[in-house]
Formats: C-alpha cells, structure tokens, sequence
C-alpha cells in the first residue's frame, strides 16, 4: 500500500495538479486585488456604493431581503472575469504568439562572439594538422 501511494505521488498528474492549485491560489490573490482595490471603488465612484447590496432591498415579518445581493454577485463574476481575462489571458496569449512568431528569439551574436567562433575555429584545424 504504500509502494502505490509513494507510485501515486511520484507521477507528473499528482505534482502537476499540485503545482497547478498553488499557482491557481497566487493568482487568486492577485484577481482579487484587481476587483477589491481597483474595480470595486471604480463602481463606488460611478453609482455611490461600492455594491448593489441596497437596490431593491425590503422587508417582510421583519426579515430583510437583499435582492441587489445577487445583482453584486453578478458583477463580481463579472469584474473576476474581466480582470482575469485583460490582465492574465489576454498578456499570456499575446507572449505565446510572440514566442510562436520567433520575435522574442535572441538575436543573433555580436561580430566579435562570431570572429572569436572563427578564430578558434581556426586554431582546432591548424592543431588537427
């Protein structure tokens, strides 16, 4: 049992998704940023709050009802995705087709690395001789 177990952790699936959840937790913390410190008070600007929480907001027995609630959920998914989309997908994409492209290759060695390559080159014949 503990041969599979040590097998099951060992494989690339497991260290992969593990791998995967940190990463997915950083970025998380950086989205959140995004929509608390800067999209929220965007919206705190535009409309006075910075949700929705009030909009169509009553009463019955004395139980409060919040159905602007779900209207701030909305837009939350909403701010989510579009940070995540302008400031991650979209920056990510854009470097892999510059990758795919060849614009970020290195360029090609400065004239002095390429006469030191023929010089010594040319040392490596002279000694074959």
């Amino acid at each position: 049992m503990i041969q599979g177990f040590k097998d099951f952790i060992s494989r690339g699936n497991a260290i992969d998704l593990a791998v995967g959840v940190v990463i997915g937790a950083a970025f998380t913390g950086v989205v959140n940023a995004i929509v608390d410190k800067f999209f929220n008070p965007l919206v705190g600007a535009i409309f006075g709050e910075p949700n929705f929480d009030a909009v169509g907001r009553f009463e019955i027995n004395g139980v409060e009802i919040l159905p602007g609630a779900i209207l701030t959920a909305l837009a939350s998914f909403l701010l989510v995705a579009v940070a995540l989309y302008f400031f991650i997908v979209l920056p990510m994409n854009k470097l892999a087709e510059r990758r795919a492209a060849g614009i970020d290759k290195p360029e090609a060695p400065a004239e002095n690395t390429v006469l030191l390559t023929e010089i010594r080159d040319l040392l490596r014949e002279q000694s074959r001789m």
